[in-house]
Protein backbone atom coordinates (compact mmCIF):
# COMPACT_ATOMS: atom_id res chain seq x y z
CA UNK A 1 0.00 0.00 0.00
CA UNK A 2 1.74 3.25 -1.26
CA UNK A 3 1.23 6.82 0.90
CA UNK A 4 -1.40 7.88 -1.24
CA UNK A 5 -3.84 4.63 -0.73
CA UNK A 6 -3.16 4.74 2.55
CA UNK A 7 -4.16 8.42 2.89
CA UNK A 8 -7.34 7.02 0.62
CA UNK A 9 -8.22 4.62 3.17
CA UNK A 10 -8.37 7.02 5.93
CA UNK A 11 -10.33 9.68 4.17
CA UNK A 12 -12.69 6.09 3.30
CA UNK A 13 -13.51 5.47 6.50
CA UNK A 14 -14.31 9.24 7.55
CA UNK A 15 -16.88 8.66 4.64
CA UNK A 16 -18.33 5.53 5.84
CA UNK A 17 -19.06 7.16 9.27
CA UNK A 18 -20.73 10.14 7.55
CA UNK A 19 -22.45 7.08 5.54
CA UNK A 20 -23.86 5.16 8.68
CA UNK A 21 -25.22 7.97 10.82
CA UNK A 22 -22.77 10.39 11.21
CA UNK A 23 -22.47 10.57 14.49
CA UNK A 24 -18.27 10.35 14.01
CA UNK A 25 -18.78 13.07 11.80
CA UNK A 26 -20.81 15.61 13.91
CA UNK A 27 -18.83 14.77 17.18
CA UNK A 28 -16.39 15.81 14.86
CA UNK A 29 -17.70 19.10 13.91
CA UNK A 30 -18.62 20.10 16.51
CA UNK A 31 -14.94 19.85 18.16
CA UNK A 32 -13.64 21.66 14.95
CA UNK A 33 -15.95 24.65 16.31
CA UNK A 34 -15.30 24.28 20.42
CA UNK A 35 -11.53 23.25 20.19
CA UNK A 36 -10.34 23.35 16.71
CA UNK A 37 -6.40 22.85 17.08
CA UNK A 38 -7.19 19.86 19.28
CA UNK A 39 -10.03 18.48 16.80
CA UNK A 40 -7.36 18.38 13.92
CA UNK A 41 -4.86 16.87 16.51
CA UNK A 42 -7.28 14.49 17.43
CA UNK A 43 -8.13 13.48 13.71
CA UNK A 44 -4.92 13.07 12.76
CA UNK A 45 -4.10 10.59 15.62
CA UNK A 46 -7.04 8.67 15.37
CA UNK A 47 -6.99 7.66 11.75
CA UNK A 48 -3.18 7.06 11.69
CA UNK A 49 -3.84 3.30 11.87
CA UNK A 50 -5.65 3.53 8.39
CA UNK A 51 -2.97 6.06 6.88
CA UNK A 52 0.22 4.37 8.33
CA UNK A 53 0.28 1.37 5.78
CA UNK A 54 1.43 -0.49 8.04
CA UNK A 55 -1.30 -3.06 8.06
CA UNK A 56 -3.95 -3.24 5.36
CA UNK A 57 -6.88 -1.13 5.36
CA UNK A 58 -8.96 -4.61 5.53
CA UNK A 59 -6.65 -5.83 8.63
CA UNK A 60 -7.17 -2.36 9.99
CA UNK A 61 -11.33 -2.70 9.83
CA UNK A 62 -11.25 -6.77 10.76
CA UNK A 63 -9.47 -5.75 13.90
CA UNK A 64 -11.96 -2.64 14.92
CA UNK A 65 -15.05 -4.94 14.16
CA UNK A 66 -13.05 -7.41 16.89
CA UNK A 67 -13.03 -4.05 19.60
CA UNK A 68 -16.44 -3.13 18.87
CA UNK A 69 -17.46 -6.59 19.33
CA UNK A 70 -15.92 -7.43 22.52
CA UNK A 71 -16.16 -4.05 23.81
CA UNK A 72 -18.02 -3.77 27.52
CA UNK A 73 -20.49 -1.15 26.25
CA UNK A 74 -20.50 -1.86 22.19
CA UNK A 75 -21.78 0.91 20.26
CA UNK A 76 -23.86 -0.54 17.12
CA UNK A 77 -23.73 2.03 15.10
CA UNK A 78 -19.42 2.28 15.35
CA UNK A 79 -20.08 -1.43 15.08
CA UNK A 80 -21.78 -1.11 11.69
CA UNK A 81 -19.17 1.56 10.58
CA UNK A 82 -16.40 -0.54 10.61
CA UNK A 83 -18.40 -3.65 9.20
CA UNK A 84 -19.58 -1.31 5.76
CA UNK A 85 -15.95 -0.35 5.55
CA UNK A 86 -14.53 -3.95 5.77
CA UNK A 87 -16.96 -5.53 3.18
CA UNK A 88 -16.08 -2.17 1.21
CA UNK A 89 -12.02 -3.57 1.62
CA UNK A 90 -13.31 -6.90 0.15
CA UNK A 91 -13.48 -8.64 3.77
CA UNK A 92 -16.26 -11.72 3.26
CA UNK A 93 -19.13 -12.69 4.97
CA UNK A 94 -16.81 -15.93 6.54
CA UNK A 95 -14.26 -13.53 8.31
CA UNK A 96 -16.25 -11.33 9.56
CA UNK A 97 -18.63 -13.89 11.04
CA UNK A 98 -15.45 -15.44 12.46
CA UNK A 99 -14.56 -11.83 14.42
CA UNK A 100 -17.64 -12.04 15.66
CA UNK A 101 -17.65 -15.50 16.75
CA UNK A 102 -14.05 -15.24 18.40
CA UNK A 103 -15.11 -12.28 20.18
CA UNK A 104 -18.25 -13.84 21.51
CA UNK A 105 -15.99 -16.89 23.32
CA UNK A 106 -13.31 -14.33 24.45
CA UNK A 107 -15.96 -12.20 26.19
CA UNK A 108 -16.65 -15.76 28.14
CA UNK A 109 -13.05 -15.54 29.97
CA UNK A 110 -14.49 -13.57 32.43
CA UNK A 111 -16.84 -16.00 33.48
CA UNK A 112 -14.24 -18.67 33.89
CA UNK A 113 -11.80 -16.44 35.84
CA UNK A 114 -14.93 -15.89 38.39
CA UNK A 115 -15.03 -20.08 38.10
CA UNK A 116 -11.99 -19.82 40.88
CA UNK A 117 -14.00 -17.67 42.91
CA UNK A 118 -16.69 -19.93 43.12
CA UNK A 119 -14.57 -22.92 44.12
CA UNK A 120 -12.86 -21.00 46.87
CA UNK A 121 -16.43 -19.81 48.09
CA UNK A 122 -17.85 -23.40 47.75
CA UNK A 123 -18.21 -25.43 51.53
CA UNK A 124 -16.91 -28.82 50.58
CA UNK A 125 -20.24 -30.50 51.21
CA UNK A 126 -21.06 -28.67 48.03
CA UNK A 127 -17.73 -29.55 45.94
CA UNK A 128 -18.47 -33.45 47.52
CA UNK A 129 -21.61 -33.31 45.37
CA UNK A 130 -20.32 -32.24 42.78
CA UNK A 131 -21.68 -33.35 39.37
CA UNK A 132 -20.62 -36.78 37.98
CA UNK A 133 -17.52 -36.30 35.52
CA UNK A 134 -18.19 -36.26 31.87
CA UNK A 135 -16.12 -37.24 28.77
CA UNK A 136 -13.78 -34.08 28.19
CA UNK A 137 -12.10 -35.11 24.90
CA UNK A 138 -11.10 -31.86 23.44
CA UNK A 139 -9.71 -30.54 26.76
CA UNK A 140 -7.75 -33.74 27.23
CA UNK A 141 -6.14 -33.47 23.58
CA UNK A 142 -5.13 -29.77 24.71
CA UNK A 143 -3.95 -31.17 27.67
CA UNK A 144 -1.56 -33.64 25.73
CA UNK A 145 -0.67 -30.98 23.18
CA UNK A 146 0.75 -28.98 25.92
CA UNK A 147 -2.11 -25.75 24.97
CA UNK A 148 -4.09 -26.67 27.70
CA UNK A 149 -5.29 -22.49 29.61
CA UNK A 150 -5.66 -23.61 33.21
CA UNK A 151 -7.73 -20.59 33.86
CA UNK A 152 -10.95 -23.32 32.59
CA UNK A 153 -9.81 -26.18 35.37
CA UNK A 154 -12.02 -24.77 37.78
CA UNK A 155 -15.07 -24.77 35.28
CA UNK A 156 -13.45 -28.34 34.43
CA UNK A 157 -13.99 -29.63 37.45
CA UNK A 158 -17.57 -27.89 38.71
CA UNK A 159 -19.11 -28.63 34.60
CA UNK A 160 -16.89 -30.42 32.46
CA UNK A 161 -19.59 -31.53 30.17
CA UNK A 162 -20.25 -27.26 29.28
CA UNK A 163 -16.73 -26.66 29.02
CA UNK A 164 -16.05 -29.27 26.61
CA UNK A 165 -18.69 -27.90 24.45
CA UNK A 166 -17.01 -24.21 24.81
CA UNK A 167 -13.83 -25.35 24.27
CA UNK A 168 -14.75 -27.78 21.29
CA UNK A 169 -16.21 -24.87 19.70
CA UNK A 170 -13.28 -22.80 19.91
CA UNK A 171 -11.56 -25.00 18.43
CA UNK A 172 -13.63 -25.28 15.54
CA UNK A 173 -13.05 -22.01 14.96
CA UNK A 174 -9.29 -22.49 14.74
CA UNK A 175 -9.44 -25.21 12.34
CA UNK A 176 -11.83 -23.21 10.32
CA UNK A 177 -8.56 -21.66 8.01
CA UNK A 178 -10.84 -18.65 6.85
CA UNK A 179 -8.21 -16.64 8.32
CA UNK A 180 -4.19 -16.57 9.09
CA UNK A 181 -3.20 -17.45 11.93
CA UNK A 182 -1.23 -14.17 12.50
CA UNK A 183 -4.74 -12.38 11.63
CA UNK A 184 -6.48 -14.16 14.59
CA UNK A 185 -3.30 -13.64 16.87
CA UNK A 186 -3.68 -9.63 16.01
CA UNK A 187 -7.67 -10.03 17.57
CA UNK A 188 -6.86 -11.96 20.33
CA UNK A 189 -4.30 -8.68 20.88
CA UNK A 190 -6.61 -6.46 20.77
CA UNK A 191 -9.20 -7.69 22.58
CA UNK A 192 -6.93 -8.52 26.05
CA UNK A 193 -5.46 -5.33 25.01
CA UNK A 194 -8.38 -3.62 24.87
CA UNK A 195 -10.05 -1.15 27.88
CA UNK A 196 -12.32 -2.84 29.93
CA UNK A 197 -10.51 -6.34 29.03
CA UNK A 198 -6.67 -5.43 30.12
CA UNK A 199 -5.36 -8.77 30.92
CA UNK A 200 -1.30 -8.70 30.61
CA UNK A 201 -1.08 -12.60 31.03
CA UNK A 202 -3.15 -13.22 27.91
CA UNK A 203 -1.89 -10.26 25.61
CA UNK A 204 1.56 -11.61 26.16
CA UNK A 205 0.32 -14.93 25.24
CA UNK A 206 -0.84 -13.66 22.08
CA UNK A 207 1.67 -11.54 21.11
CA UNK A 208 4.38 -14.21 21.49
CA UNK A 209 1.62 -16.62 19.39
CA UNK A 210 1.56 -13.13 16.22
CA UNK A 211 5.20 -13.43 16.41
CA UNK A 212 5.31 -16.84 16.03
CA UNK A 213 3.26 -16.26 13.16
CA UNK A 214 5.61 -14.41 11.57
CA UNK A 215 4.11 -10.82 12.66
CA UNK A 216 6.46 -7.73 12.89
CA UNK A 217 6.92 -5.70 16.14
CA UNK A 218 5.63 -2.40 13.42
CA UNK A 219 2.46 -4.79 13.17
CA UNK A 220 1.99 -5.02 16.78
CA UNK A 221 2.13 -1.77 17.66
CA UNK A 222 -0.39 -0.93 15.24
CA UNK A 223 -3.07 -3.02 16.51
CA UNK A 224 -2.32 -1.66 20.11
CA UNK A 225 -2.97 1.82 18.32
CA UNK A 226 -6.33 0.28 17.66
CA UNK A 227 -7.17 -0.18 20.80
CA UNK A 228 -6.73 3.40 22.24
CA UNK A 229 -8.35 4.92 19.12
CA UNK A 230 -11.19 2.91 20.13
CA UNK A 231 -11.09 4.26 23.44
CA UNK A 232 -10.97 8.07 22.14
CA UNK A 233 -13.94 7.16 19.40
CA UNK A 234 -16.12 6.30 22.44
CA UNK A 235 -15.49 9.07 24.24
CA UNK A 236 -16.16 11.32 20.86
CA UNK A 237 -19.32 9.94 20.55
CA UNK A 238 -20.42 11.48 23.64
CA UNK A 239 -19.67 14.93 22.15
CA UNK A 240 -23.35 15.36 20.28
CA UNK A 241 -24.69 14.64 23.92
CA UNK A 242 -22.87 17.13 25.82
CA UNK A 243 -23.74 19.52 22.81
CA UNK A 244 -27.64 18.30 22.72
CA UNK A 245 -27.92 18.71 27.07
CA UNK A 246 -26.39 22.43 26.63
CA UNK A 247 -29.09 23.46 23.96
CA UNK A 248 -31.58 22.32 26.27
CA UNK A 249 -30.10 24.89 29.18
Amino acid sequence: MTRDDATRSGEGTRASAAATGGTWERALDLLREWDPAWAETCLRMTTNPWQSGVLSRKTVELISIALNAGAAVPHPESARRHIRAALETGASRDEILLVLKLSALRSVRSSAFAGHLLVEELPPSDLEGRRTPAPTPTVDMLRAAGRWDGVWDSFVYLDPEWTEEVIATRVELEKSGVMLPKLVAFLSVAYYASQGHLQPAETRRHIKAAMRAGATWEELIEVLKLCFVQSVQACNFLVPILDEELARR
